[in-house]
């Protein structure tokens, strides 16, 4: 069983940022997928950002030349760097896994999740 912590969310005034973190533990293995979703009230649960062990990357139309993924595959943690952030970026905020670094990118099936961390853009 993989346990997935996320952290960093909080407030922000629109146009600025915020760097979230997962950071994962037990049984990973060696090559694995992570990634990105959010929620915010009332609407669907969006695929946000994804990126496996070989590095490959996957960004919603979105969040495209705003959010930046990356990882410390030595301490197993996920990075989400959000830029110019708007309103309509508010959601919960979700780490995912999969112990399997093919099952990657926004349209898959993850097997787990971590709690979620808000983030709210307002002024």
């Amino acid at each position: 069983q993989v346990q997935l912590v996320e952290s960093g969310g909080g407030s922000v005034q629109p146009g600025g940022s915020l760097k979230l973190s997962c950071a994962a533990s037990g049984n990973t293995g060696r090559r694995y997928c992570m990634g990105w979703f959010r929620q915010a009230p009332g609407k669907e649960r969006e695929a946000v950002a994804t990126m496996n062990t070989d590095g490959t990357t996957k960004y919603a139309d979105s969040v495209k030349g705003r959010f930046t993924v990356s990882q410390d595959r030595g301490k197993k943690i996920l990075f989400l760097q959000m830029n110019s952030l708007s309103p309509e970026d508010t959601a919960m905020y979700y780490c995912v896994f999969n112990a399997d670094s093919f099952r990657c990118g926004l349209g898959i099936q993850y097997d787990q999740w971590g709690q979620g961390t808000q983030v709210t853009v307002s002024s």
